[in-house]
């Protein structure tokens, strides 16, 4: 009997300790919208949350940041979500690993924060098509964010497995879950205010039936989505009294909420590091703590948006695809760092503190290390390296080729005949066109006019003034090319790169890569296309064939290097051109000379001791294939 009752004590021990190392409450709460408070537990609640999403840092990374929005002041997280991260190919789902958004939900009530859940269909975020898959567009009668039939049966896929990783980590079943977002910003698309319910219901039917469900949006865009019987807050990065105001019209009771507040912005390649001052940011920040307004700041870590992850926009008519580094300004900085803003505003919230709540010290930062100068000296082309090779009449998108993001170089024989001109339909997003193998122009579709701009500058919307300003209103133009004299046929390749898909406003629909349509040559279309399909894939970096021979062209460079000791490290990229950057497999993301960033972060966790693998592909020829690893990142310098 006494050997019994140890062991039911011990077992109550271990069960006790499992508990406050998971941090699980177990306890079922309540969470609701008052008449003019939030309510957690009946008690009112004022939400400081900050944005932060599990799939911009490694998941070895994530407590670490969770710990350090603790330590600034927040009460809640807020995450988007991702569909393409989690349901990559259509019934493939992936929640494992970095993808296990549970254990980062399960992680965020372990450090004491609640979540506030935005998981799409649609997010934004800078992120590709906004969060979408790539193979929605594989039904070319696709119109997402609509009550399309296959739209909304892929939704409803998706959000059912959502809800059955997540529904169980609800506040009421003593999960950390305490708001869902339905769609995201979606007045700033259409007013179909029936589609956002379908959604809801969706959500609700997947199992989050105990949560409050929000809907977000610009202040002058709330009336085009708001619904009664789903609760609402506003967006907005200035002039908190103005957005307050507007969002009270719209909801006459209940507690007010910004929704996104943004403390910097994202940026593009080629324009300027967006800043903003810690100062100004305060001030409207003080304003809402003061009157005891609930906000989320926008972000509290950006992170870094790696492999093919950055989207883009199309902003006063051009298109701006998004870098590499999500940095955003953010008080955290890309690679988790407390920054000058961090301190200022931890001395905020530390004023506008519960009664009893106290903030933990802040958590050291994680190690950072160089790396001396690596010579690449393997060498395997890419034009040559194609994984597959289709033959079509006309050349056809990426996505008609089941490929999400790379390059695709398409090829046709050019007739004998006098000089002309070749006219090209739109051409997403870069290209080198080749005669004989010799290029003989390049494509950037960020320099080319694309409509006249239908919606407001979203850098006008977050109170940032438009680096591209004396372009706005520029007609579409179209990209045409002169071709001397031909004696005898000759090949035409055109080497093309996906850049981000749009991921905001209705110019999602042109989210397409490739050639889109005929080339023509002097008004006759040419036909008898292959396209050589270069995914930039694992299996396709693991097929590559490597040698020492000198690179001519677009290729690849490799080499292996040791290390003692691991530590974050940024690659200094000042040598190379534009391309993309791999490091024992993991996709670091694109680099690109016209900046505003000239580095790209590398994270601790994805280096060795011992031998590393590194994997440069560069478009173009660089002037050293060498790089280096630096203390502090490079985020605003032009072209060198």
């Amino acid at each position: 009997m006494a050997n019994r009752l140890k062991r039911l004590i011990g077992l109550s021990l271990f069960l006790l300790i499992a508990t406050f190392r998971t941090g699980c409450a177990e306890t079922a709460g309540t969470f609701q919208a008052g008449e003019s408070d939030f309510l957690l537990n009946g008690k009112p609640f004022v939400i400081r949350s900050g944005e932060l999403h599990y799939s911009r840092v490694p998941r070895e990374y994530w407590q670490h940041r969770l710990q350090m929005c603790k330590a600034m002041g927040f009460n809640t997280v807020c995450a988007y979500m991702f569909w393409s991260v989690h349901e990559p190919e259509p019934g493939q789902f992936d929640f494992s690993g970095p993808a296990d958004v549970a254990a980062f939900c399960r992680l965020a009530q372990q450090e004491g924060l609640k979540v506030i859940l935005r998981p799409g269909p649609y997010s934004c975020a800078e992120w590709d098509f906004g969060g979408f898959p790539y193979w929605l567009l594989k039904d070319e009668t696709m119109r997402v964010r609509t009550q399309h039939a296959g739209f909304m049966q892929a939704c409803e896929r998706y959000i059912n497995r959502v809800g059955k990783e997540l529904s169980p980590l609800q506040f009421a079943n003593g999960g950390p879950i305490i708001m869902v977002q339905v769609e995201n910003e979606y007045g700033a698309y259409g007013s179909d205010k029936e589609y956002i319910g379908r959604l809801r219901d969706c959500l609700r039917n997947a199992g989050f039936d105990k949560t409050m469900f929000f809907t977000c949006d610009a202040p002058r865009r709330l009336t085009n989505d708001v619904r009664d019987d789903i609760f609402c807050v506003a967006n907005f990065g200035q002039n908190p009294k103005a957005g307050l105001e507007v969002l009270r019209k719209v909801r006459p009771s209940g507690p007010l909420m910004c929704g996104e507040f943004y403390p910097g912005w994202f940026d593009s390649w080629g324009l300027k590091h967006h800043v903003r001052s810690a100062e100004e940011t305060i001030v409207d920040l003080q304003y809402m703590l003061e009157r005891r307004i609930s906000f989320s700041l926008y972000m509290a870590h950006g992170g870094t948006s790696f492999g093919f992850a950055p989207g883009a926009l199309l902003d006063k008519g051009y298109y701006a695809p998004n870098i590499t580094s999500y940095d955003y300004d953010a008080p955290i900085n890309e690679a988790g760092w407390d920054t000058p803003k961090y301190h200022a505003l931890r001395e905020l919230y530390s004023r506008y503190l519960e009664p009893g709540e106290t903030l933990p010290p802040i958590p050291a930062r994680k190690p950072v290390i160089t790396l001396p100068e690596i010579r690449l000296t393997e060498t395997a082309p890419l034009l040559t390296s194609a994984t597959a090779c289709i033959d079509s009449p006309l050349p056809r998108p990426f996505e008609l080729y089941s490929q999400s993001h790379g390059c695709v170089l398409y090829t046709t024989k050019l007739p004998p005949g006098p000089a002309g001109t070749l006219a090209f339909p739109a051409i997403n997003d870069w290209a080198r066109i080749y005669v004989d193998g010799q290029a003989v122009s390049t494509y950037d579709r960020r320099l080319v006019a694309e409509a006249d701009p239908v919606e407001p500058s979203q850098l006008e919307i977050a109170g940032f003034e438009d680096a591209k300003k004396e372009k706005e209103g520029a007609a579409a133009q179209k990209f045409t090319l002169a071709v001397p004299a031909r004696s005898s046929e000759v090949e035409l390749s055109i080497l093309v790169e996906a850049l981000g898909r749009i991921h905001y406003s209705k110019a999602m629909g042109s989210n397409y890569k490739g050639l889109l349509g005929a080339v023509q040559l002097d008004g006759r279309e040419l036909t008898g296309w292959q396209a050589h399909l270069l995914p930039l894939t694992a299996p396709h970096l693991a097929a590559l064939k490597f040698s020492k021979a000198p690179a001519s062209g677009p290729s690849f460079y490799r080499a292996q290097f040791t290390l003692d000791k691991t530590g974050d490290t940024f690659l200094d990229m000042r040598n190379w051109t534009k391309g993309v950057v791999w490091v024992n497999g993991h996709n670091l993301g694109r680099y690109w000379n016209v900046g505003p960033s000239q580095t790209l972060y590398l994270p601790a966790p994805w280096l060795k001791t011992g031998q590393n693998e590194i994997i440069v592909l560069d478009l173009f020829e660089p002037k050293k294939t060498a790089v280096q690893g630096l203390a502090e990142p490079i985020l605003d310098q032009p072209a060198p």
